[in-house]
């Protein structure tokens, strides 16, 4: 099977390496396997570019980085004004709130890849890299797979809605065009009514790993491009994420030995507006102030940012760790993974947390309620974590305040995080279901 994937980056978290983890797991089981990105940091032959700058661009973009390194008063304008001047069609279009779909190497995709491809299988195309008016064309040529790591195609601009429903009848007034990724004058109306027209001449299969997000999916401007639709669960790989003796692993870390460690993990925590770090910030207070005599830390894994001190907890950031082992040791030195968002499709740091036998603590939205079985609904024999209403920092508090008073209530929903996560989230699991998905696409092809 010959298989080419498409992702913003061969770096990163999330959608990113859900796709790099993916072509590493077709490559051992024998297949050929190319990931196209716009921005590449490895050496990984199989890792082609997509968005390559012409001359035009990369002349004045080195124009408007020699302008910003000498820092005089006016040079943030004049740079930014040069870097107008490196792409003016698409400078015009963010003028006027398009969406960016100028990205004529898009056409070009099935030729980057030393061999033709039997399955063309897209993650996330927002990000200035990817013309979706080649939808049609290249869904003519081969099977052609969306996995939606967010409702970004459902939509005239933002990734999520929150509680905007415009994007079920075409937007237009849209409440917050500063949600990622933001646009600067309202032509949502217009940007929806160019995907609704892509669409209705492609032909494609899409993927969600959640059904929450597959629900909207099936109210959606995608609805006739849909030839087959699917839920695949994100896995983890469950060899590298698991439990570790806590107390090693937070002498290899430099964490305390005795405090009470809440983890949360995420790409930019505080500037992130899909998730909460507010209400998070707001919990640790509450559980610092019921519970003086502990030694509570939360650390924030994903930004590097001066720590902070809430009575007598403290708050750490430790900067984004690229390799997965050194991740899963911040998981297997906590006692609960706390995760408060407001929007949220399926996060693999809820997975990872479980997969290391950590009881979650989170917001009931989006698919975290199909990731974690919560005490409140299952009993404690079922139960993994326990989740909460949205921006309910109280709440948050009291759950993470019982599971760390109750040493046996703990025990349990850890044994059993570890339990459903060798059951649900197994990475091997996920990489089946997807080549099951392309003999299924291209049977001629096995």
């Amino acid at each position: 099977m010959k298989i080419l994937q498409v992702a913003y980056r061969d770096g990163g978290g999330g959608a990113e390496k859900i796709a790099r983890d993916l072509q590493h797991a077709y490559r051992q089981q024998g297949h050929s396997s190319w990931l196209a990105v716009r921005e590449k940091g490895s050496d990984d032959p199989d890792i082609v570019r997509l968005h390559r700058p012409h001359l035009q661009e990369r002349l004045f973009t080195r124009a408007a980085d020699s302008v910003k390194k000498m820092a005089f008063r006016g040079s943030y304008r004049l740079q930014h004004s040069i870097r107008q001047l490196a792409t003016p069609i698409r400078s015009g279009r963010r003028f006027l709130g398009h969406e960016i779909f100028e990205f004529p190497e898009t056409h070009q995709l099935l030729n980057l890849s030393p061999q033709k491809p039997d399955i063309l299988h897209c993650h996330n195309l927002h990000g200035d890299y990817f013309d979706l008016r080649a939808l049609p064309f290249l869904s003519r040529q081969i099977p052609v797979i969306l996995t939606l790591h967010d409702a970004w195609l459902l939509s005239g601009h933002c990734a999520h809605s929150l509680a905007c429903d415009r994007w079920r009848s075409g937007c237009g007034n849209c409440p917050d065009l500063t949600l990622y990724p933001a646009i600067q004058r309202d032509a949502t109306a217009y940007n929806w009514q160019r995907k609704q027209a892509i669409f209705a001449q492609s032909r494609l299969t899409i993927i969600t790993p959640s059904q929450w997000l597959m629900d909207k999916v099936q109210q959606s401007l995608l609805m006739p491009a849909l030839q087959h639709a699917q839920v695949i669960h994100n896995g983890v790989n469950l060899n590298i994420f698991q439990p570790a003796d806590k107390t090693v692993i937070r002498q290899q870390l430099g964490l305390p030995t005795d405090a009470r460690i809440l983890l949360f993990a995420a790409a930019s925590i505080r500037r992130n507006v899909f998730k909460d770090f507010a209400t998070m910030r707001q919990a640790v207070a509450h559980i610092a102030e019921a519970m003086p005599n502990e030694n509570i830390v939360f650390i924030g894994l994903g930004e590097a940012q001066p720590p902070e001190t809430i009575g007598k907890a403290q708050i750490q950031f430790v900067p984004f760790q690229s390799d997965a082992a050194q991740v899963a040791q911040y998981y297997q030195a906590a006692d609960i993974y706390l995760h408060a968002a407001r929007a949220d499709t399926f996060p693999t740091s809820v997975i990872e947390a479980l997969a290391c036998g950590v009881p979650v603590v989170a917001s009931a939205v989006g698919g975290i309620p199909e990731q974690v079985h919560s005490l409140h609904v299952e009993n404690a024999d079922n139960a993994t974590g326990i989740l909460v209403p949205v921006g309910d920092a109280e709440a948050m508090a009291n759950a993470v305040q019982r599971l760390l008073l109750d040493a046996d209530l703990h025990r349990t929903l850890a044994h059993n995080a570890r339990a459903d996560a060798m059951r649900r989230f197994d990475a091997a699991r996920m990489v089946q279901e997807y080549v099951t998905l392309y003999e299924q696409q291209h049977p001629l092809s096995f």
